[in-house]
């Protein structure tokens, strides 16, 4: 199973081609954005780079996952942010102004 932080991995990998510039980016270690990305290729089922040496790039699998990955991203951000504003709305507190015969309406007991 594809997880977000695999892909957060992968796009960060991609953008600064190198396992130790994306762990910079993502505030963690050369080693675990290396097993990270062992892991998405584990869950994939194919190489995703290609690697010599020093160098990388990435194969046709991982240019199509990167591709898709930004847009996943993209409307994960979009979700959590829409759930996060639907969570600050429950948490408020409404007080209602009436009179007596309109609430008793209005207003369950």
């Amino acid at each position: 199973m594809i997880e977000a932080r695999h892909l957060r991995v992968l796009r960060a990998v991609a953008s600064t081609g190198s396992f130790s510039a994306a762990g910079r980016e993502l505030g963690c270690t050369q080693p675990a954005v290396s097993q990270q990305m062992k892991a998405l290729e584990a869950s994939v089922g194919t190489p995703l780079l290609v690697r010599t040496g020093r160098e990388m790039r990435l194969t046709q699998a991982g240019q199509a996952l990167v591709r898709h990955a930004s847009a996943i991203l993209a409307g994960l951000t979009a979700a959590e942010e829409e759930v996060a504003a639907i969570a600050g709305l429950r948490a408020g507190r409404v007080r209602l102004v009436s009179f007596p015969s309109g609430s008793s309406t209005l207003v369950p007991t």
